[in-house]
């Protein structure tokens, strides 16, 4: 239950337990530590098309061919740790893509700032040109 009208049904997701890299001496090689969790996006209660579409957008190269999320977490030594934190990645990934981005507001340079922009370009423009070679007048 991420929210009051969206959720991740238990049939969308599909855990994976796999070797995690990293400490864990001898442990490292016997125990499947790290989490790859893969939830079908479609399959998502309660997502309007555009937050669909903000997180397909959000996770990037997450998503495979067939639209799962495959977020991974081998955060800890513990598997139980591990899926409840790649949980809570997918909830912070679907809770930003329910937020609408704010929109653009169209700004302007105040009017000194563009003078002293113009001012700077003049500046270095006569520095240049005095740098050349002077011109012969037959």
């Amino acid at each position: 239950m991420l929210t009051g009208d969206v959720r991740v049904p238990a049939h969308a997701i599909a855990v994976r337990a796999v070797r995690a890299s990293g400490p864990g001496g001898q442990n490292v090689n016997k125990v499947a530590t790290k989490v790859e969790l893969r939830v079908d996006v479609d399959q998502i209660e309660g997502l309007d098309d555009e937050a669909r579409a903000r997180l397909a957008r959000l996770a990037g190269n997450r998503l495979d061919a067939e639209g799962r999320l495959l977020v991974t977490s081998q955060a800890t030594r513990n598997q139980a740790r591990n899926v409840d934190d790649a949980r809570a990645k997918v909830e912070t990934l679907v809770r930003a893509a329910l937020t609408p981005p704010r929109p653009r507001k169209k700004s302007r340079p105040p009017a000194g700032a563009r003078e002293t922009r113009i001012e700077t370009k003049k500046r270095r423009s006569t520095l240049k040109r005095l740098r050349t070679m002077p011109r012969d007048f037959d």
